[in-house]
């Protein structure tokens, strides 16, 4: 009986031992936030404003470098453990945000914030939303971002605003999530950036009359 009890002990634990052996070891999936290039515009002949930086946005904690995020309620957030951003969203979206910028020709430059004080504006901002939203079957994304232009001399804002979009997902997949807020996080840019145009265009047409 002693013999039987060992050699079953025995069984037991090579079995064991070969199951964590064959046992796979999964790695994360990164993911980038490719916010598509601004078309190419016409510009204009003459800027608006003089030499701009851009400072990196910030973001709420959860949004930075680090698993995506699903909401499955207003008040609960969950992380994909396997999913995961390879580059800090934020970094993105400023990048997307510069790119736009000079495609529209409406500054004498436009550059990264670097912490000189060259440049005679200052955009900042926030990315409030960068995450997959479930609601009951229904899968979306919801993207968000906030900026605001401010005068380095003064600190005057001259300009602020926040868009975000929403989108239904027909199937819910972690590679077809990101490619959607690519795709919607580029929208976004490009509203913000013409509304931004829109206010300057609308100062400087009443500077003019101002001076007639």
């Amino acid at each position: 009986m002693r013999h039987s009890k060992l050699a079953l002990g025995i069984g037991v634990a090579v079995a064991l031992a070969c199951l964590a052996g064959c046992a796979k070891v999964r790695y994360p999936n990164y993911y980038l936030l490719n916010v598509p290039a601004a078309s190419s515009s016409t510009g204009r002949k003459t800027p608006l404003l003089g030499p701009v930086a851009v400072r990196q946005f910030g973001s709420p904690p959860f949004l930075r470098e680090g698993p995506i995020v699903y909401r499955e309620s207003p008040e609960r957030l969950g992380f994909y453990h396997y999913d995961h951003w390879g580059l800090d969203p934020r970094r993105a979206v400023t990048t997307a945000l510069v790119g736009e910028m000079r495609s529209r020709s409406a500054f004498q430059s436009v550059d990264l914030y670097d912490g000189s004080t060259g440049s005679d504006w200052i955009v900042s901002g926030t990315l409030d939303h960068l995450e997959e939203v479930d609601d009951g079957a229904d899968v979306a994304i919801e993207v968000g971002v906030s900026a605001r232009l401010n005068s380095v001399r003064t600190g005057e804002v001259l300009w602020q605003d926040t868009c975000s979009k929403r989108v239904k997902l027909d199937k819910r997949s972690v590679p077809g999530v990101v490619a959607a807020m690519s795709r919607e996080m580029a929208s976004v840019v490009e509203s913000l950036v013409t509304s931004m145009l829109d206010r300057l265009s609308t100062a400087a047409s009443a500077q003019s009359l101002a001076r007639q």
